[in-house]
């Protein structure tokens, strides 16, 4: 597809290698010459594709020679195996140097990060992982790189850095200064608050919003201060003025949802309730009263603290008990939760994937499957998965050679496309509505063709009725503990 601009006094053709739909031709044009620029696309309307684009218009115009993808753990290979050799224009492709950032002291890594900062007329594509930016290492290297070239850095999934007074983001914020082009991308910016928006509208442009966090906290939030018996803090009571921020915003973002521009089968979604075991029942019934008579105990009851406890019960749920010297044991008996599992699945057709929290559920579900199916239709793909292996698993399932992928929505729930899935089961679900929707889109995204049916495993009368709920609501589970409404959540 030829399209032809004409900018300043000349014209300047682009070549697209693949064709855009109409939503990303339409981000191209908005953000292709500006400095600073957020894609608030929905997981699977293809940002990828735009930055790939964006990066090679720039460098054929000479405004850039480096171009810097920041990207979570599970994601930044991607942008090598998929979106860089799917995407990028074959004559810009042929004059890349490319470099993914290893922290390894081997020679040949240390010899590739040194020639990589060296001079050159080609384009610098370099890939690190954002938890690579907490490091001194990681920092430092990419301070120096972007110091000796013309660059372009793109934050992938900027949620990672909505935390203000995080180590990664102050690094991060320090680093953005030294591009000249940045972008930030995330199909979901806020999930808890304006708050969010903070650091990563800072990323782009320390003037875009006020300069002061207190001074924006102010403008868009409604404060007032809460007591406890031991301190007082600040907290947030309501918003304001939030088509005001949509205004200011404006002109540095493009927002798009899957429902707005692309035509994708629905989603489909079930639940599958089950009954806890006798030996469950009794173990959890006891550890649940434990853990309202311990909260009771304390003078200040946190969400991080709930949410232990919350995880410890969700365990339970799953057929294992964790001890506090982390060792674990297994429930005797039937475990209600597997054998539902196993059941859905013999109502299956197509590609599955499986999400489930804990390791320990992983590796019973894998070696479980691998008995009734065979090892070579079954891949996991959690924390322990090698780097080197994680393509090659999102490859075969693609393919239809592996048939269920089991994984961890932190680790596999972000930047991977698994449209071959036809089913998509939550063994146990995460609290964090974030996670939830970001695993949810794997499978819900550019290249599905067929409805994708959502399957919930579900414990009635249990703290999975709870998690459930607050996801239903769009919430994350940590934001509704206040006060003592924490008591609710072990009502059952």
């Amino acid at each position: 597809m030829q399209v032809e601009f004409i900018n300043e006094d000349n014209f300047i053709k682009y070549k697209f290698k693949t064709k855009p739909y109409k939503h990303q031709y339409d981000v191209f044009l908005k953000c292709k010459d500006k400095e600073a620029y957020a894609l608030f696309m929905e997981q699977g309307t293809g940002k990828s594709k735009v930055i790939i684009d964006n990066i090679a218009y720039l460098y054929r115009k000479g405004k850039i020679d480096t171009a810097i993808i920041a990207a979570p753990k599970g994601v930044y290979r991607n942008w090598l195996s998929s979106e860089f050799k799917t995407h990028m224009p074959d004559d810009v492709k042929e004059l890349t140097d490319i470099c993914v950032w290893s922290p390894n002291e081997t020679k040949s890594n240390v010899e590739m990060l040194i020639n990589f900062l060296k001079p050159s007329h080609k384009l610098k594509f370099f890939i690190i992982n954002i938890e690579a930016l907490s490091t001194d290492k990681g920092k430092n290297y990419l301070h120096r790189l972007l110091n000796t070239s013309a660059s372009f850095f793109c934050i992938d999934e900027s949620t990672t850095i909505k935390h203000r007074t995080a180590r990664r983001t102050k690094s991060v914020l320090k680093l953005g200064r030294l591009a000249k082009f940045r972008r930030i991308l995330t199909g979901t910016p806020v999930t808890q608050g304006p708050l969010d928006l903070w650091s990563q509208i800072n990323f782009l442009d320390e003037y875009i919003l006020q300069n002061s966090f207190y001074a924006y906290r102010n403008t868009y939030c409604v404060m007032r201060r809460r007591r406890t018996s031991t301190h007082s803090f600040d907290e947030v009571v309501s918003y304001q003025r939030l088509d005001q921020l949509q205004n200011t915003l404006e002109p540095y973002s493009f927002r798009v949802t899957k429902d707005e521009c692309l035509d994708l089968p629905a989603k489909v979604r079930l639940k599958r309730e089950i009954e806890l075991s006798k030996d469950q029942k009794a173990i959890y019934h006891t550890l649940r009263k434990r853990a309202i008579l311990e909260l009771e105990r304390e003078k200040l009851v946190s969400a991080p603290l709930i949410i232990t406890r919350i995880l410890r019960l969700q365990q339970i749920l799953c057929g294992f008990i964790k001890y506090d010297d982390g060792t674990e044991e297994v429930i005797p008996g039937t475990n209600p939760r597997l054998e539902e599992l196993l059941n859905v699945l013999e109502e299956t057709q197509g590609g599955v994937i499986i999400w489930a929290t804990f390791v320990s559920s992983i590796k019973l579900i894998r070696n479980e499957l691998a008995k009734r199916y065979g090892a070579s239709k079954v891949a996991t793909y959690y924390g322990e998965t090698e780097a080197e292996h994680r393509q090659e698993i999102v490859e075969k399932f693609q393919s239809g050679e592996i048939k269920y992928f089991i994984g961890q929505p932190r680790t596999g729930g972000y930047g991977l496309t698994l449209t071959n899935a036809k089913t998509v089961i939550y063994f146990n679900n995460t609290y964090d509505m974030e996670v939830r929707l970001q695993s949810e889109d794997r499978a819900h995204r550019i290249g599905q063709k067929d409805k994708v049916t959502y399957i919930d495993i579900v414990c009635p009368k249990t703290i999975d009725e709870k998690i459930m709920e607050t996801l239903n609501n769009k919430k994350k589970l940590a934001d509704e503990i206040t006060g003592d409404n924490w008591k609710e959540l072990f009502s059952l």
